[in-house]
């Protein structure tokens, strides 16, 4: 028997996509499967680990447990979403100036989570201890969490300055 489908229009990395799906699809299959955007991970596939993080509207959501149906008419941003005109984010840069990541799994889940983080920051430069609590659903299997911190105060930093 086939599953019911239905059209859904959500808007991903600034570009309009219109698709028939599943009814019962998620936002992570949606981006991987139907979209072919890869650099969104499923690490556990129960929103545990955060590899999976994408922005839904600015906040930081697990794709692998948001029903697609959310994102229906509104904005996602995936790591592929972040650099502009071939330059990467600060964020992005700040990561890998600071080499805070080795095999790259969890990266970009806590990549967009950072970016929600330090938007709802205004400015700020967040403290080591601000930082990690933000991060601390995010799993890194390789344990950079040092330098992922010191990658975070970085980019907060030089987004104040040129704030």
């Amino acid at each position: 028997m086939s599953q019911p489908m239905r059209q859904i229009v959500v808007s991903v990395n600034g570009t309009e996509q219109q698709a028939d799906v599943p009814d019962d699809m998620h936002l992570l299959e949606f981006l991987r499967e139907t979209l072919g955007l890869t650099g969104t991970k499923c690490g556990c596939g129960y929103g545990a680990c955060g590899a999976c993080t994408v922005l839904l509207d600015g906040t930081p959501v697990r794709a692998c447990t948001t029903h697609l149906s959310r994102a229906e008419g509104k904005s996602v941003e995936t790591i592929e979403g972040l650099a502009r005109d071939g330059q990467l984010s600060p964020i992005q840069q700040a990561f890998l100036e600071h080499e805070a990541f080795q095999c790259g799994f969890c990266t970009p889940g806590m990549i967009l989570e950072v970016c929600g983080f330090l938007a709802r920051l205004d400015g700020r430069v967040p403290e080591q201890a601000e930082v990690r609590q933000a991060l601390r659903q995010h799993l890194c299997r390789c344990g950079s969490y040092q330098r992922i911190v010191a990658a975070v105060i970085s980019a907060a930093t030089k987004q104040s300055r040129s704030a």
